[in-house]
């Protein structure tokens, strides 16, 4: 992204017919180098940032999982743009961003674990402002990128919620081997009693 950035401003042009053009066979190049383009430094900026936070994310938290998940979120999110999305041409890589933001949040559901529970709190938190993305209030933003990206990023949470279990600790697994104050209590049917053994 910033080098494609850096070299299309050194030599002062704009490749933006590398984005995504829906339903034009010219448009298909952009599926796989439209999230490269941006249309200005501040575009670039404001999509870097996110873009790495939750792509650590991703492959800290899910390592078996996330070169598949990056492969489906950025492709997925492309074709799906190419196919319904308006024919103007689409740039910028917050379709994934917003696909990233999506399998985060969603793992933590259908995982019900813990660890997934709270990314998922933490991306809420963090990022829980894009919701407006994807809907069409801004002219000039592509809000079916937002909105392609974050259904596809559903279908990785799901098809991958049973792998990359969370790690368990050493103290997880251990049991205390000396009892502390416990209380059996037993039936004694021939005396009719309860009797309190310590």
């Amino acid at each position: 992204m910033w080098v494609i950035y850096l070299i299309s401003y050194l030599f002062d042009f704009y490749p933006y017919k590398l984005g995504i053009l829906p339903r034009n066979m010219i448009g298909v190049i952009g599926i796989f180098t439209s999230p490269l383009i941006h249309s200005g430094f501040s575009h670039l900026i404001s999509n870097t940032a996110p873009l790495i936070f939750m792509g650590l994310g991703i492959f800290y938290f899910y390592p078996k999982v996330a070169y598949k998940v990056f492969v489906i979120i950025y492709l997925g999110t492309g074709i799906l743009v190419w196919i319904f999305a308006r024919e103007v041409y689409h740039i910028g890589a917050s379709g994934i961003i917003y696909g990233f933001v999506s399998f985060l949040f969603f793992s933590g559901i259908f995982r019900k674990d813990n660890r997934s529970i709270a990314l998922a709190l933490v991306v809420i938190f963090l990022y829980g402002g894009l919701i407006w993305g994807v809907l069409p209030v801004q002219e000039g933003v592509s809000w079916e990128s937002h909105l392609f990206g974050a259904i596809v990023g559903i279908i990785p949470a799901f098809i991958y919620r049973k792998i990359d279990p969370p790690k368990k600790y050493d103290w997880e697994d251990e049991e205390s081997d000396t009892p502390v104050n416990k209380l059996e209590v037993s039936y004694d049917a021939d005396k009719n009693k309860f009797l309190d053994e310590l």
